[in-house]
């Protein structure tokens, strides 16, 4: 058995860009900044660092999040990984790594001070509501 999920809580590092496929299916891609904690082994002292995550919205949900996403909202989100392969017009082989949303929540204050998102803190899954609840 294995198990494909991720959490992440960070700060968008550019708007959100929506786009479609072929068969016309809504994408959204994101830019995640998640700040990770690492001594310093010249100084001794505590330094953030930051890991760039690319993140994917599949669907309508996404379609709903551009709306209300800008660069700077704290965001989190849970997903699952997905690597990627492609073959760049040179020629060279390229892959990637990425989440692909299931849930996002908005964590920026309603008055815009915690970043770009224009809502209060909510949730937005990115499956679609069954309309029932879980008995749990």
């Amino acid at each position: 058995m294995s198990i494909n999920r991720v959490n992440i809580t960070g700060n968008l590092t550019r708007d959100p860009e929506l786009r479609s496929t072929a068969s016309g299916m809504s994408v959204l891609k994101l830019g995640v900044a998640v700040n990770d904690r690492r001594k310093n082994q010249q100084t001794g002292e505590w330094e953030d660092s930051p890991n760039f995550v690319d993140v994917t919205v599949f669907g309508t949900r996404g379609e709903a999040l551009s709306r209300f996403l800008s660069k700077g909202a704290k965001v989190a989100i849970e997903g699952k990984l997905r690597w990627s392969q492609w073959e760049n017009p040179q020629g060279e082989k390229r892959s990637k790594l990425e989440v692909v949303a299931d849930e996002i929540e908005f964590l920026s204050a309603r008055d815009g001070s915690g970043g770009g998102a224009q809502a209060a803190p909510a949730r937005a899954a990115a499956s679609e509501d069954l309309g029932e609840e879980i008995p749990f």
